[in-house]
């Protein structure tokens, strides 16, 4: 619900899309944790130029998932400019991919939750998840390889902002994009965007609980003041898809050299208005963003 002006508007709800959206049902991780241990599972194992696949299950699937991740890795790395920086992704430094027999062993053997399906640790270059084919190969995967080529190449160090990150990774789930994009549309449409500076300051993994209202400030398509009321669940479905579109602006409308000059920036230690000024000359401003931003929603 938005509020403006003495008025009062309630935004379309999108439809279509299962539960939490997006980063929140992979989960990236920073750190390395159990999440392969699982001392009864007798191991086989897949070698790719950049992967090995660990599996116990049917060979075909793994095949599938290692075919997928070097074709992922080949356009994922391309599509953001990282390409010649990625050559420490061979030999003993290849990525390592774990797909557990069933969604009750990889929950054992990570200690997630429920709704988990799949995890990135970046310290050891690990991806872990299980055998289940819909959404795996075309979301899962290029969603976690994302995650670990965009950490490879920007570190922890400067400031990253979340919606960064995870738009990267979504953006990189190639097939969903034009769904993500009319969801984005609909949104826009219903005037229920947050503000980007909001969005700098908003840990949305600290939300605990589905019960609440959020009071956040909001982007309006006329610049106008406003308010947005939301539920936990619509405040995360509304940060990462405007998390999405955002990197996909940047990407679609200036190229992935320019994003990866954006990125080196940020890694650099330069702030995200810095960072944007230095990578686009008609970009100096987070107004100026927010503007070229919503000019790139009004042509979808």
């Amino acid at each position: 619900m938005i509020q403006r002006l003495g008025k009062i508007f309630c935004p379309r709800r999108w439809r279509g899309w299962p539960g939490i959206l997006f980063g929140i049902i992979f989960g990236a991780v920073l750190c390395a944790g159990s999440a392969v241990a699982a001392d009864e599972i007798k191991w086989k194992e897949l070698k790719g130029a950049h992967f090995i696949v660990y599996f116990s299950g049917e060979e075909s699937f793994a095949r599938d998932v290692l075919n997928s991740a070097e074709r992922y890795y080949t356009r994922i790395a391309g599509e953001l400019g990282y390409a010649r920086y990625q050559d420490f992704w061979t030999w003993e430094k290849r990525c390592k991919i774990y797909v557990h027999p069933d969604h009750p062993s990889f929950l054992k053997a990570s200690g997630g939750q429920e709704w988990s399906h799949g995890l990135a640790e970046y310290n050891t270059k690990t991806i872990v998840s299980y055998a289940w084919h819909e959404g795996f190969l075309d979301s899962l995967l290029p969603h976690e390889i994302a995650h670990l080529i965009f950490r490879d190449f920007i570190g922890f160090k400067g400031e990253v902002p979340l919606w960064l990150d995870e738009g990267v990774a979504q953006w990189e789930e190639e097939a969903k994009r034009p769904q993500m994009k009319a969801m984005v549309k609909e949104l826009y449409e219903g005037e229920g965007f947050l503000l980007i500076n909001d969005m700098m300051k908003l840990d949305i993994r600290r939300l605990k609980g589905k019960e609440g209202v959020h009071v956040r400030a909001a982007l309006t398509k006329d610049g106008s003041p406003g308010v947005v009321f939301l539920s936990s669940d619509n405040l995360v479905n509304t940060y990462y898809l405007q998390s999405v579109s955002m990197v996909g602006f940047l990407i679609e409308k200036f190229g992935g050299e320019s994003f990866t000059a954006f990125c080196r920036e940020l890694r650099d230690g330069e702030s995200l208005e810095q960072a944007l000024k230095s990578a686009y000359t008609t970009i100096t401003t987070i107004r100026d963003f927010e503007k070229r931003w919503k000019e790139y929603l009004d042509q979808l």
